[in-house]
């Protein structure tokens, strides 16, 4: 049989590799708004994400509570990453980053310091600010930032092993508003970039997946959604089918019919 080998995510072929770790789900997934923790698990089980997002300063660290988030993910089976996620200044994302790595996580962080208590929109320049004093400190930085070829730039420069502009606000479900300027992001950055924010279901997922990004991250869209479960089930499916077609490369697009059969050797 001939054709071509299809390539699988986190494999030799098709690579997903993030501060010199490779990662086998370009899906990852937050912890948060889930009515159980039951739930949130089985969510997280279906999405077949590795990766998983612990927001520091939301949640309680202390692994032998049941009640607490912790207690029901096993770090031998998921990549537990800690996120800054509730902080406002440079000064409280420093110390729930450090915090974090004091009771037990490792050195990678999701890195947000948001800059509007409204919009929810990140402060760039302190995102660039704590990104620079953390990579110094040892961490694995993956920045959250705005849509902002600039600003992505300099969280590069500054050491963030990841960066991650949000395809729309925190929790809105609008989906990517500018595709433009992710594709441009990817294009000009050398580290991976992980879309993060605003997916709200799963058209939207394989659109992003469309534009070469390396990953997306997810939270309010599978655990707002009637059935979170279903849903993360289906964002799994979206961005691996997202990632193939950008990899199959699309066919170009045309303002005029083109027949699909060829139109010599027609019988008469």
């Amino acid at each position: 049989m001939t054709g071509t080998l299809v390539p699988q995510a986190g494999t030799a072929l098709d690579p997903f590799v993030i501060g010199g770790r490779s990662f086998a789900s370009r899906l990852m997934v937050g912890t948060g708004k889930y009515r159980s923790n039951d739930e949130m698990v089985r969510a997280i089980t279906a999405s077949g994400a590795e990766v998983v997002t612990v927001a520091v300063r939301r949640v309680n660290l202390d692994r032998s509570k049941e009640e607490g988030v912790l207690h029901h993910l096993d770090p031998s089976r998921f990549f537990l990453l800690a996120n800054t996620a509730g902080c406002y200044t440079v000064e409280d994302t420093l110390r729930y980053a450090r915090l974090a790595r004091a009771a037990g996580f490792n050195e990678w962080v999701k890195l947000e310091v948001i800059g509007d208590q409204e919009s929810l929109l990140p402060d760039a320049h302190g995102t660039i600010e704590a990104t620079r004093i953390l990579a110094a400190e040892g961490f694995m930085v993956m920045a959250y930032t705005n849509d902002d070829l600039i600003s992505a730039l300099r969280l590069e420069d500054a050491g963030a092993v990841a960066v991650m502009p949000l395809a729309s606000p925190i929790g809105s479900g609008l989906g990517m508003l500018n595709p433009y300027a992710i594709r441009t992001i990817k294009h000009r950055l050398s580290v991976p970039i992980i879309v993060d924010a605003g997916v709200g279901t799963a058209s939207d997922a394989c659109v992003v997946m469309e534009q070469g990004v390396d990953g997306i991250l997810m939270n309010t869209a599978l655990a707002a959604a009637q059935d979170p479960v279903r849903m993360a089930h289906a964002m799994r499916l979206a961005v691996e089918a997202g990632r193939d077609a950008w990899l199959a490369g699309r066919m170009p697009r045309r303002e005029v019919a083109v027949p699909s059969s060829p139109t010599t050797g027609l019988l008469g």
